[in-house]
């Protein structure tokens, strides 16, 4: 069983980093760099700035690379690149409402992702905090979905986006016995990178030069949804269980609705309030209801290249 004190930690780190994640819509809509471009430099940017931790754990752990541990590094890496490039293309194409509402729907798909990876099942307590959670953004949509054919693929690639942002969390917990999350994190970004720079190969120029604003908005994008939105979320499914990491990234649309209120001048709806109650509601259920498992323990290195 995990250590209470250490539970509270990775519950605050968590809602951290759901915090962090929550203003990369706001960064995104600012910013018109290629879709695909935009996800590429902002994991490039994020990869080079946490090299040296990389680099650090690399040395204490001789020989933790192995090829069942690439493999796994890959898949997680195309998942995101794929995530980053449909999140962002989505954003742009629908209202910001309909795009939140759509990936907010992550809990719902868990955990059958984490039921057919890992054999995770849900315990009651999931149940019913993802039941509030899920009537919370039901709530939402009903008073605040607005269809229209114009924005219906948007909607979809959103809904595309939700699925691979499942996927590739689900990836950071079947790849929780990499001996630390720097050594996960880094590599898995550098090739997100890599794979975002070749598929904008065929539909925008890599190399062109932008206003200052637009590098302004990377680097932000790279700092604070990236490097500490991310990777929060990635160190929370190795040490958390995975709906419950999922039930507290529902919560991302109350911290862009009070940030696009602020920066970008947008209006609160009156039925965000009811919604956020039960989201939140359902969050607590979980986080402060379900038995935690104890971390998984440290692999050999050895053994596991054999």
């Amino acid at each position: 069983m995990t250590k209470p004190g250490t539970y509270v930690g990775d519950i605050l780190l968590l809602f951290l980093g759901v915090f962090a994640c929550s203003t990369s819509v706001i960064f995104i809509k600012q910013s018109t760099v290629h879709p695909a471009l935009v996800p590429a430099y902002r994991l490039a940017i994020a990869a080079l700035l946490m090299a040296p931790p990389f680099f650090r754990e690399a040395r204490k752990h001789p020989g933790w690379l192995t090829g069942r541990r690439f493999a796994g590094m890959f898949i997680g890496a195309v998942l995101l690149a794929l995530h980053f490039i449909a999140w962002t293309a989505g954003a742009r194409m629908t209202p910001s409402t309909n795009g939140t509402l759509l990936v907010n729907l992550a809990p719902l798909a868990m955990p059958f992702i984490l039921f057919f990876q890992l054999g995770e099942r849900l315990n009651r307590r999931e149940l019913a905090g993802t039941g509030l959670s899920l009537a919370g953004i039901l709530w939402l949509a009903v008073g605040d979905y607005r269809f229209d054919h114009g924005h219906f693929l948007g909607d979809i690639v959103c809904f595309v986006a939700m699925l691979l942002f499942a996927l590739y969390l689900a990836a950071a917990r079947v790849n929780r016995d990499i001996p630390s999350v720097w050594l996960y994190i880094v590599p898995l970004y550098a090739m997100a990178a890599v794979i975002s720079f070749a598929l904008a190969v065929p539909f925008t120029r890599v190399a062109e030069i932008y206003p200052a604003h637009e590098y302004r908005t990377l680097i932000a994008l790279a700092l604070i949804p990236t490097i500490t939105g991310h990777t929060l979320l990635n160190r929370a499914m190795r040490n958390l269980r995975g709906q419950t990491v999922t039930l507290a990234t529902s919560t991302q649309f109350l911290f862009s609705s009070v940030l696009a209120a602020a920066i970008l001048g947008e209006t609160t709806r009156a039925s965000v309030y009811p919604a956020a109650a039960l989201v939140a509601a359902g969050a607590l259920v979980v986080i402060l209801s379900t038995p935690q498992p104890a971390r998984p323990a440290p692999v050999d290195v050895e053994s596991d290249a054999t």
